[in-house]
């Protein structure tokens, strides 16, 4: 078996490989696949096919990989979603634990906590101060429930210790709509698709929600420096593999797709989508992995927030 294995990992990969994104096509992590997988196809002289398996808020794409045969020509670019989907539905057809093994982060999205800007509200510690002067009354979007906004802000509601209700809209833009219109108070999104809006000032920037300042906007102060240790969100990308999958084989897949995250064209191309590079080996993004899991499970139970 060992020398098969060895075999298998020498010659990878020796025909196109599939690279299965588990969302529909021209959101964020369909244009990471699309950058990545001829920049990585053309170092490995084979083609990387996206594959985009839509629906059951990233199961159906992700159990399309953690079925198939463990060789490294089935490869999931997953999300946060795949840390936080295993506290949200009761029954799963796959367990991400046991069928699924990480191969290396890609990339990171920074995001933004922002206000409308007729709440009283200029800092992140006065907007603690505003909601629980007002508890209940202070309003925050999402793009649905189960969405990673509307777990992010719960994360902060419980570490902030205040009284926040939540109105959820049928996706990211209509919630982006609705705080421009006033209809809620506050929301946590993408700072690509909400710097445009602080700039032309319909809303209000406090806080990046990440572990590091954004280079797009260095004079925001993280979540923890505004007060709020405990409350990071990070929206990432990484990429997994079946279970049993050769170490050679993963040992591979992680260096070609961390060399070519350090290409100057691709990181242009990802700053040009709001997006920064990650990248590493196996093993942070194993622990990384676990951490996000079980902190995103308490999040979801003392919420009480289920899906299915």
């Amino acid at each position: 078996m060992q020398t098969s294995q060895a075999e298998a990992s020498s010659d990878y990969p020796r025909k196109p490989v599939r690279l299965i994104v588990p969302s529909a096509p021209g959101g964020g992590i369909d244009i990471i696949a699309r950058l990545l997988a001829p920049k990585v196809g053309g170092a490995w002289g084979q083609s990387i096919v996206v594959d985009n398996r839509a629906g059951g808020g990233t199961t159906i794409g992700t159990n399309t990989v953690a079925k198939a045969a463990p060789d490294g020509y089935t490869i999931l670019l997953t999300s946060i979603a795949v840390a936080y989907i295993p506290a949200l539905y009761v029954k799963l057809p796959y367990n991400t634990e046991k069928e699924l093994d990480p191969v290396t982060l890609i990339v990171t999205q920074p995001n933004l906590l922002v206000v409308h800007p007729n709440v009283p509200a200029k800092s992140v510690a006065e907007l603690i101060v505003l909601a629980n002067s007002r508890p209940g009354e202070i309003l925050y979007g999402s793009g649905g429930s189960g969405t990673a906004p509307h777990l992010a802000t719960e994360l902060l509601r419980t570490i902030a210790r205040i009284n926040l209700v939540h109105v959820p809209y049928k996706g990211g833009g209509p919630a982006v709509t609705a705080l421009m219109a006033g209809e809620v108070h506050m929301l946590i999104a993408g700072m690509a698709t909400l710097l445009p809006h602080v700039g032309s000032g319909r809303m209000r920037a406090l806080a990046v929600t990440g572990t590091t300042r954004a280079k797009a906007v260095p004079e925001l102060p993280t979540i923890a420096e505004a007060g709020l240790p405990g409350a990071e969100f990070d929206t990432w990308y990484g990429l997994m593999v079946p279970a049993r999958t050769p170490n050679g084989v993963i040992r591979k897949i992680n260096e070609t797709f961390n060399r070519v995250l350090t290409a100057q064209d691709v990181q242009e191309r990802l700053a040009g989508a709001g997006m920064e590079p990650l990248g590493g080996t196996q093993e942070k993004f194993a622990a990384y992995l676990k951490a996000e899991i079980k902190k995103w499970a308490v999040v979801v139970r003392e919420a009480k927030i289920q899906v299915n």
